[in-house]
C-alpha cells in the first residue's frame, strides 16, 4: 500500500526526502530517521531473513504522522534508506566489529548498550531472528553507507537548524519515532502512549518538554519523560540548548495509529496526526525569552 506525502519534496537523494523550505518558516524542524522503506536488491540479497523481518526495524509508517505538517509548510526531513541498512540514530563509529570483514586497524569504534544488544549503526540481530545477515560486509560497503546516507542526513539536520536559528533566534528539532506497546510501569497505572526524551535535560530546555507533554496530555495521552527512552545519538548530537538549539525525541505507541497487525495505517491515524501537529505548532509558537535556553531543568 502506498501513502505518498502530500507534496513533492523540495530535495531528494538516496538518504532522505526534504519537504518544505530550506530556510524554515518556523523555528521547528521535524526529523523522521527510522521510516525509510527503500530496500534495494543488494540489501535484500545479503539478508538471511525475509523482508518482513527487516521491516521490524522500521518505525512503521510513522512518517504519515508528519504529513499534515508538510501540508502546513513545516520543514520535514524523512529518511529514505531503511534502518536495516544503517541506523541514523547511532554514532557513525557505533559498529559491531563482527559485522565487518576487513576492518582497518586505524578505525576507532565506539561501544554502547544498544550495540551490544545487536542494534548498532548496522543492526545485527532482532529478538527471535538472531543474525539478520548471511555474513560480514566489506569495510568499503560500510564506509559507503556512512558517506552517502549517515553523513548527508546529519549534515542536512545541522544546516536546517542553523538556518532556523538564524531566522528565528532559536531552533527546535522534533525527532519523530514510534515504539512497540509498553507495559504499565506499575499495577493500576496506565502504559505510556508517548515518551518524550531530551537526554535528561542535555538536549532541550525543560520548558519545551513540559509544553509538549501538556499538549499531549490535553488530548488524553499518557506521557512520560526520558523513561524508558531518553533519546539517542541524533538529539545528543544536534541539541545544544545553551546555544538556542533544542532537540527532543518523540516516541509514539504504534497501536495509536497502525492497524491491529501493526503493518498499515489504522483508525487512529487522523487523531494522532492532529496531536503531533498541535504539539509542533505549540512549540513553533513558543518564543524565546530571557533565560529560555538555560531555564532550570
Amino acid at each position: 500500500m502506498d501513502h505518498p506525502a502530500p507534496r513533492i519534496p523540495t530535495f531528494s537523494d538516496m538518504a532522505f526526502d526534504l519537504y518544505g523550505p530550506m530556510i524554515p518558516t518556523r523555528p521547528v524542524v521535524i526529523s523522521v530517521p527510522h521510516a525509510g522503506r527503500d530496500y534495494d536488491a543488494a540489501l535484500i540479497g545479503a539478508a538471511r531473513v525475509q523482508l518482513p523481518i527487516l521491516r521490524r526495524l522500521e518505525d512503521r509508517w510513522v512518517d504519515l504522522l508528519a504529513h499534515p505538517l508538510i501540508a502546513r509548510g513545516f520543514t520535514v526531513l524523512v529518511a529514505r534508506a531503511p534502518r536495516a541498512m544503517i541506523d541514523l540514530n547511532r554514532h557513525e563509529r557505533e559498529i559491531d566489529p563482527g559485522m565487518i570483514a576487513d576492518l582497518p586497524r586505524h578505525v576507532t569504534l565506539q561501544s554502547s548498550a544498544k550495540l551490544r544488544g545487536g542494534l548498532g549503526l548496522f543492526p545485527r540481530r532482532l529478538a527471535g531472528a538472531h543474525d539478520l545477515w548471511r555474513g560480514p560486509m566489506p569495510w568499503a560497503e560500510a564506509h559507503r553507507r556512512i558517506e552517502t546516507v549517515h553523513r548527508p542526513y546529519h549534515m542536512a539536520i545541522s544546516r536546517l537548524l542553523t538556518a532556523a536559528h538564524q531566522a528565528h533566534g532559536h531552533a527546535i528539532l522534533i525527532d519523530l519515532h514510534s515504539m512497540p506497546p509498553l507495559s504499565p510501569p506499575a499495577a493500576g497505572q496506565p502504559a505510556p502512549d508517548m515518551v518524550l526524551g531530551d537526554r535528561f535535560g542535555r538536549s532541550a530546555t525543560g520548558r519545551l518538554m513540559t509544553l509538549a507533554a501538556d499538549v499531549a496530555a490535553g488530548h488524553d495521552l499518557n506521557v512520560t519523560q526520558n523513561h524508558p527512552y531518553a533519546g539517542d545519538h541524533l538529539i545528543e548530537r544536534h541539541g545544544r540548548p545553551e546555544q538556542g538549539m533544542h532537540a527532543m525525541q518523540m516516541e509514539i505507541d504504534r497501536r495509536l495509529y497502525l492497524d491491529l497487525a501493526m503493518d498499515g495505517p489504522g483508525a487512529g491515524l487522523a487523531r494522532m496526526q492532529r496531536i503531533v501537529t498541535r504539539i509542533a505548532e505549540a512549540m513553533a509558537a513558543e518564543l524565546p525569552r530571557s533565560g529560555y535556553a538555560l531555564a532550570a531543568e
